[in-house]
C-alpha cells in the first residue's frame, strides 16, 4: 500500500478498509473545524482535506484491486503489468495501465518503465519525478531515477559531437503522433552500448524486484 497514503491518514500497512473510512472520517471532522480558524491553521487544514481525500480513494482503490485479483485466482493487476514488460509486450502493458481508475505511485513507475522501454526518455523521467512524489520515500524509485539521470548524462557526453543534449535525442519528435509519441524513432545507438545496455537492465529489472 501506499505508504505516503498511510502516513497522511496515520495508518500502517494491513489497514482494512474499515480502518481506512474511520481515519478518514476522524480526520475530516478535525479538519472541517479547523478550516474556519484564520492565518495557517485554516489554510493547512484546507489542504489537508484534499490530501486526505485523494489518500482515502487511492487506498481503497489498492485493497479493491488486491481483493479483484484474489478472487480472480490470479495476481495483482501491477504483477500482471510488470510481467507484460518482461516479456516485451509493451503496448499490452500500455493498454493494461491505461485501463487504472486510480494512478497511484506504483502506476507512474510502471509507466516510467514502458516509456523508457520504448525509448522515450523524457516522458520516462517525468513519471519516475511523478511517483517519487507520490511515494517519497521508496528507494526503488530514487535508484532508478538516479540511473536513469546517469544514462541521460552519459548520452550526452556520447553525443555531444554530433549536437545532441540531454533534453533532445535523436528521432524524438514531441509532436508525432502513435508510437513515435512514445520514442519509437529513437536512436539506437546508445542502446547498443555496454553503459546503456547495463541502465536499461537496471530500471526494467527493479520493477519487479
Amino acid at each position: 500500500m501506499n505508504r505516503r497514503n498511510l502516513e497522511i491518514l496515520g495508518l500502517t500497512e494491513g489497514a482494512t478498509a474499515e480502518q481506512i473510512e474511520q481515519a478518514y472520517a476522524d480526520l475530516r471532522a478535525k479538519y472541517l473545524e479547523e478550516r474556519f480558524a484564520e492565518g495557517e491553521v485554516g489554510n493547512n487544514a484546507a489542504r489537508m482535506l484534499t490530501k486526505i481525500e485523494t489518500a482515502k480513494n487511492e487506498l481503497l482503490s489498492e485493497l479493491a484491486e488486491a481483493q479483484s485479483a484474489e478472487e480472480s485466482g490470479g495476481g495483482s493487476a501491477y504483477e500482471k503489468v510488470e510481467e507484460l514488460i518482461k516479456n516485451g509486450s509493451f503496448d499490452e502493458a500500455q493498454r493494461a495501465l491505461d485501463a487504472f481508475n486510480e494512478r497511484p505511485a506504483q502506476w507512474h513507475y510502471l509507466q516510467s518503465v514502458v516509456f523508457y522501454r520504448k525509448n522515450w526518455i523524457n516522458e520516462s523521467k517525468k513519471q519516475l519525478e511523478i511517483a517519487m512524489h507520490l511515494d517519497a520515500g521508496n528507494q526503488k524509485y530514487k535508484d532508478a531515477y538516479k540511473k536513469l539521470n546517469d544514462k541521460i548524462q552519459y548520452d550526452a557526453a556520447h553525443h555531444a559531437g554530433e549536437g545532441a543534449n540531454q533534453s533532445a535525442y535523436r528521432g524524438q519528435d514531441m509532436s508525432a503522433a502513435g508510437d513515435n509519441q512514445m520514442g519509437g524513432n529513437f536512436c539506437t545507438d546508445c542502446l547498443t552500448c555496454c553503459y546503456a545496455n547495463l541502465c536499461l537492465n537496471c530500471l526494467c529489472n527493479a520493477c519487479c524486484n
